[in-house]
C-alpha cells in the first residue's frame, strides 16, 4: 500500500505506537537490570549451597590429608590413618565434582574457577603416588597440596563476588578469615612433620615465617571489614588463651636455630587442633549467617522488582488501553465524518441533481439537514459544520441552476412553438399557392420554398426537444417505413444525394411517425454534411428478429474508435443538454428521440471509409400495415396544414430522379 493511501486509523496507531514502544522498552530495560541483580544473588546462594558447601568440606579434607602426608613423609611410613583420610578426601572430591556438574556458573569467571579446581584435583593421584614412592620431600609435597587449596580459594573469591555491596564486603572479609585458616593449616602440616623427625630446615623455617606473616595480615584485614555480628566471635577467639599460646609458638618456630625443633613445640598439636576446631566452627556459622543474609537480600530485591515491575506493567497496560481507546474514538469520529461526506458526494447530491433534471420541486432545508456526527472533538464538529455549509450551498446552487435551466427551456419552447405556428401557416399558404399555380417555373420555386419551410419546421421541433417538450405533430393510423424515410428526406437540404434502397413492407405506429421522421432526418443530414459533395448517401431498411433496421451509410472520413465509443455512449444514455455544447445538437436530439421510443441508434465505421448509422426500431413501435397516409386530427394549433402524402408528393415532384 502506498503512503498516500494509508487510513487515518493507521496513522493514529502509528502516532501512538512510538511512545508506547519507548515506554515498554524503558520498563523492560529497568526490569532487566533489577532482575539481573536479584537473580545473581539467588544464583550465588544456590552456588554456595552446592559448590560452596562441598568445596568447604573438600578444603578441610585436603588440609587434613596434607598434615597427615607431612607426618608420613617425616616418619617414612604411610599409616592406616593416612589411608582413611585419603578415603574421606576422595568422597569429598566426588561430592564436589557432582555439585560442579550440576551448578550454573553464570559467567566465564566462575566457569574458569571451577575448571581450575577440577584440573588440580586431577593431580591428586600423582601427588599421592609421589609421596608413597618416597619421590617427594616434605616441603615439595606440602607445596603440591597448597596449589590445590589455592585453586579452591580462587573459587571462594568468585563465590563471594555478589552484586550487593554490603554482603560483598562481608563475604570478602570471611574469605580473608578462611585464607588465614589455611595458613594455620599449612603451618600445622609443616610442624607436624618436623615433630616426627625432630628436624626443621632453614628453608622450612623461612616458609613457616611467610605463612605466619600472611596469616597475621589476613586476620587483620578480615577483622577490620567484618561487622559487629560477625566480628565479635572472631575477637573472642583472638583474645582466648589458646590463640595467644598459638602466636607464642609461631614466634618460637621463627626464632629457632636452623635444623632444630624447639622443645616448646611439644604443646603444638594440642594447641593447634583446638584452635583449628574453633575457627572451623566459627567459619561455618559465619558463612551460614552470610548465606541467610544473601537470600534475604535477594528475596527483598525480587520483591521490590515484582512490585516495581507490576506497577510498571500496569502503567504500560493502562497507557496502551487509554491510547487505544482515544485512538479508536477519534478514528470512529473521523470514519463517521468520512461516511457522511461520501454519502453526500456519492448519493444525496447525485440523487438531488437527478430529481432536478427530471423537473421535480426540491425543498432545500429538507434535502440539506445537518450532519449527525458522534463524538465531542471540536475539530471534527467544525469540519462537519463546514460540510453542512458546503452542502447547503451546493443544493441551493443546484436548485438555482435547475430553475434557471427550466426558465430558459420554457423560453425556448415558447419561441419554438410560436415559430412552429408561423411555419405551419406558411406551409398552408404554400400548399394553396402550389394548387393554384400551373407555371412549372413558379411551381418549382414554390416547391423549393416549401422544402426550406419544412427544414425550418424541423429545426423548431429540435429546439422543443432540447427543452424537454414533445412536438405537436402526430398521425392516427400507421405509416409505412418507406414513407417515413421519404418524409425525412424532405427535411434534408441536400436530399438529391440520398439514395433509398427498396424496403420490405412495414409500418410505424402513428404516434411515433413524427419523432422517427425527425430522427432519420438528423442522421441523413449529418451523413450529407460530413461527406464529400460528390459522394452519395445510401439508406437501406430490412426486417430483423427484434424489429426493423434502417441503415444510413455515407462515404466520408469517418471517426476513430474512441470517438465512435463516445458517440454511441451518448446515444445510448443521452446526458442532460449543455448549452455550451452546441456542436452536437443533432446527436443530442437523436438520443432524446431514440430514448423516448426505445429505439437503438449505433454508429460504426463503414467499409467505404465513412460512417454507418444503424437505427433499430423495436417491434413495440411497429404496426400492421394499414391505409397509407391517413392523417390524424391535429393535436395542437401548430399541426401541419397538409398531410404526409402531400409532403411526399411535393418531394417527388421536385426530385429530378
Amino acid at each position: 500500500m502506498g503512503s498516500g493511501n494509508r487510513s487515518i486509523r493507521f496513522r493514529i496507531v502509528l502516532l501512538l505506537l512510538l511512545p508506547l514502544v519507548s515506554l515498554s522498552a524503558l520498563w523492560g530495560f529497568a526490569l532487566n537490570l533489577t532482575v539481573g541483580d536479584g537473580t545473581a544473588l539467588l544464583r550465588s546462594y544456590d552456588l554456595y549451597q552446592g559448590v560452596g558447601v562441598t568445596s568447604t568440606e573438600l578444603g578441610l579434607q585436603i588440609q587434613a590429608e596434607r598434615t597427615q602426608s607431612s607426618v608420613a613423609i617425616s616418619s617414612r611410613a604411610v599409616t592406616g590413618v593416612t589411608g582413611e583420610q585419603r578415603g574421606r578426601t576422595d568422597r569429598a572430591v566426588t561430592s564436589f565434582r557432582d555439585a560442579a556438574l550440576a551448578a550454573d556458573p553464570g559467567g566465564p569467571e566462575m566457569s574458569a574457577a571451577l575448571n581450575g579446581v577440577l584440573r588440580q584435583l586431577d593431580r591428586l593421584h600423582d601427588i599421592r603416588a609421589g609421596i608413597d614412592g618416597e619421590q617427594r620431600d616434605r616441603l615439595d609435597a606440602l607445596t603440591q597440596y597448597n596449589q590445590i587449596l589455592d585453586s579452591i580459594f580462587l573459587l571462594y573469591d568468585q563465590l563471594v563476588a555478589v552484586p550487593e555491596v554490603g554482603i560483598f564486603r562481608q563475604a570478602v572479609a570471611l574469605q580473608s578469615m578462611g585464607n588465614a585458616r589455611e595458613m594455620i593449616a599449612r603451618e600445622n602440616a609443616l610442624i607436624s612433620g618436623a615433630l616426627i623427625d625432630e628436624r626443621l630446615s632453614r628453608q622450612e623455617r623461612e616458609v613457616f615465617g611467610e605463612y605466619a606473616a600472611t596469616r597475621r595480615f589476613l586476620h587483620s584485614r578480615g577483622l577490620a571489614a567484618l561487622d559487629g555480628e560477625l566480628a565479635g566471635p572472631y575477637r573472642d577467639v583472638f583474645r582466648s588463651a589458646a590463640f595467644k599460646k598459638f602466636t607464642e609458638l609461631e614466634a618460637v618456630v621463627i626464632t629457632a636455630p636452623d635444623g632444630q625443633v624447639p622443645a616448646e613445640l611439644g604443646a603444638w598439636k594440642t594447641t593447634v587442633d583446638g584452635l583449628a576446631t574453633s575457627l572451623d566452627q566459627l567459619g561455618a556459622s559465619a558463612s551460614a549467617v552470610l548465606s541467610d543474609r544473601s537470600e534475604s537480600v535477594a528475596m527483598g530485591i525480587l520483591t521490590r522488582i515484582a512490585i516495581a515491575g507490576g506497577v510498571g506493567l500496569l502503567a504500560v497496560v493502562a497507557s496502551i488501553v487509554i491510547s487505544v481507546r482515544f485512538g479508536r474514538r477519534l478514528s470512529g469520529e473521523l470514519a463517521g465524518l468520512r461516511s457522511a461526506a461520501l454519502d453526500l458526494a456519492d448519493v444525496r447530491l447525485p440523487r438531488l441533481v437527478e430529481r432536478l433534471r427530471l423537473g421535480e420541486k426540491v425543498d432545500v432545508r429538507a434535502e440539506a439537514p445537518p450532519m449527525e456526527i458522534a463524538g465531542d472533538s471540536a475539530e471534527v464538529r467544525d469540519v462537519a459544520h463546514a460540510f453542512d455549509s458546503v452542502r447547503r450551498t451546493a443544493v441551493e446552487a443546484a436548485v438555482g441552476q435547475a430553475d434557471l435551466r427550466r426558465g430558459v427551456s420554457q423560453v425556448f419552447v415558447n419561441l419554438a412553438r410560436r415559430k412552429q405556428g408561423l411555419l405551419h401557416r406558411q406551409l398552408t399558404l404554400l400548399d394553396g399557392m402550389q394548387r393554384r399555380t400551373n407555371d412549372p417555373d413558379a411551381l418549382e420555386g414554390l416547391f423549393r420554398l416549401d422544402h426550406l419551410t419544412t427544414r425550418m419546421r424541423r429545426h423548431a421541433e429540435s429546439l422543443i426537444i432540447l427543452s424537454g417538450a414533445a412536438p405537436g405533430r402526430a398521425w392516427r393510423n400507421p405509416v409505412p417505413v418507406l414513407d417515413v424515410v421519404r418524409a425525412a428526406l424532405a427535411e434534408v437540404e441536400d436530399y438529391r444525394r440520398v439514395k433509398v434502397a427498396p424496403m420490405p413492407a412495414a409500418s410505424v405506429d402513428g404516434a411515433a411517425v413524427a419523432d422517427l421522421t425527425h430522427l432519420l432526418a438528423e442522421l441523413i443530414e449529418n451523413a450529407t454534411v460530413y461527406s464529400p459533395p460528390q459522394t452519395s448517401v445510401t439508406v437501406r431498411g430490412d426486417v430483423v428478429a427484434n424489429g426493423f433496421t434502417v441503415e444510413v451509410e455515407d462515404r466520408g472520413l469517418g471517426l476513430s474508435a474512441t470517438e465512435y465509443a463516445m458517440v454511441n455512449e451518448r446515444l445510448a444514455t443521452p446526458p442532460e443538454f449543455d448549452l455550451a455544447d452546441s456542436d452536437r445538437l443533432g446527436l443530442f436530439v437523436v438520443g432524446q428521440l431514440a430514448a423516448r421510443h426505445g429505439v437503438q441508434v449505433t454508429l460504426r465505421s463503414s467499409p467505404f471509409g465513412g460512417t454507418t448509422a444503424i437505427v433499430l426500431i423495436p417491434r413495440a413501435v411497429l404496426a400492421e400495415t394499414g391505409p397509407p397516409l391517413a392523417p390524424a386530427a391535429p393535436r395542437r394549433s401548430e399541426a401541419p396544414a397538409g398531410d404526409l402524402a402531400a409532403d411526399l408528393l411535393r418531394q417527388i415532384a421536385t426530385d429530378p430522379a
